[in-house]
């Protein structure tokens, strides 16, 4: 009885084996198909792989699949100007640009991107729709804000935002787009511009934001994030 049980397990065993087998190779096969595909693949380091590709499957993860972000940690890029984008990729590239969210999340990233990837994720997110966000803040302090884009402050020479982002915020070639973007975004750079100099591209705004106070930033962070006005 004991032979019995013996030899009937053993084909039993040999047949999960086989079926194992075939199962391991079978999913094998359809990761190494995966990744040979440019068009499906998160591999940053493929060139082939092109920046549309990349910014639906791994941009996306922070920034959106449409370029508006969730979490006011990153930024939104949807609309932005294909010039900026692609100088901001470049500056985390070559680690120009040293503010923390450069080197916390975008030196690795951006360190195999070639300059066709770094073109395409530009007119990828410069061909999307920005979204203006809700207006969180009160009246006053939007109000504020808009009096210092507009007109700036001229009491402590400070220019109207307006001048070089453009009436709607929209921005143009190398000057980026700030309507529609996170508030809290627009702080802390403003922040990186006045205290650091870990954005050594932007010294006009390092000279710009020197004489802006807390209350200041705030608010002009409060009205652009509901630009455009519908």
């Amino acid at each position: 009885m004991l032979r019995i049980e013996t030899r009937s397990r053993a084909p039993v065993c040999r047949l999960s084996l086989a079926y194992l087998g075939a199962a391991l190779a079978l999913g094998g096969a359809l990761v190494v198909a995966g990744c040979a595909n440019p068009s499906r693949s998160r591999d940053l380091g493929d060139p082939q792989v092109s920046g549309v590709t990349l910014a639906q499957q791994v941009c996306s993860n922070c920034h959106g699949l449409t370029g508006t972000s969730v979490s006011p940690n990153f930024p939104n890029l949807a609309g932005q100007t294909k010039a900026y984008t692609m100088a901001q990729l470049e500056g985390f590239k070559s680690h120009s640009r040293q503010d923390p969210a450069g080197f916390e999340y975008m030196w690795g990233l951006s360190r195999s991107l070639t300059p066709e990837q770094i073109e395409g994720l530009a007119d990828y997110y410069a061909a999307q729709v920005p979204v203006p966000a809700a207006a969180e803040s009160h009246a006053a302090r939007i109000a504020a804000g808009e009096a210092i884009f507009t007109a700036g402050l001229p009491a402590k020479d400070v220019p109207a935002c307006a001048t070089c982002h453009g009436a709607a915020a929209q921005g143009e070639g190398a000057i980026p787009r700030i309507a529609s973007q996170h508030a809290d975004y627009i702080i802390k750079q403003l922040e990186v511009f006045q205290r650091t100099d870990a954005r050594p591209e932007g010294s006009v705004m390092k000279t710009v934001a020197h004489e802006l106070t807390r209350a200041d930033i705030e608010d002009v962070a409060a009205f652009v994030q509901t630009l455009p006005k519908t």
